[in-house]
């Protein structure tokens, strides 16, 4: 069993910055791909950003420039940092991790978090 555990979440006032990591436990051969994913209510799920095992990032438009994405292999976690905030970043934000795990044998597959909240209000 594999599971990613979120933490970091919470209400912060626009300007602000908040610091999320996420740690997968349990059976991992191999992680490839970290990322983090928001909703916010009534919309869809979105990536905000990814990292690969070697370091290449992705970012969504609207976070360029105020989100930093990192991870730490040795340990299987993700981070973001997230500066200069505003209300539009208010969302639950979701850890996602693609790799290879085992059980009886070896079997690859996505995994989710449970979900932080992040608020961004004055």
């Amino acid at each position: 069993q594999v599971q990613l555990v979120e933490s970091g979440g919470g209400l912060v006032p626009p300007g602000g910055s908040l610091r999320l990591s996420c740690a997968a436990s349990g059976s991992i051969l191999r992680i490839n791909t970290m990322g983090w994913y928001r909703q916010a209510p009534g919309k869809q799920r979105d990536l905000v950003a990814s990292i690969s095992s070697g370091g290449t990032t992705n970012y969504a438009d609207s976070v360029k420039g105020r989100f930093t994405i990192s991870r730490d292999n040795a340990e299987n976690t993700v981070y973001l940092q997230m500066n200069s905030l505003k209300p539009e970043d208010t969302a639950v934000y979701y850890c996602k991790a693609v790799g290879t795990y085992y059980s009886g044998s070896s079997y690859s597959r996505i995994y989710w978090g449970q979900g932080t909240q992040v608020t961004v209000s004055s």
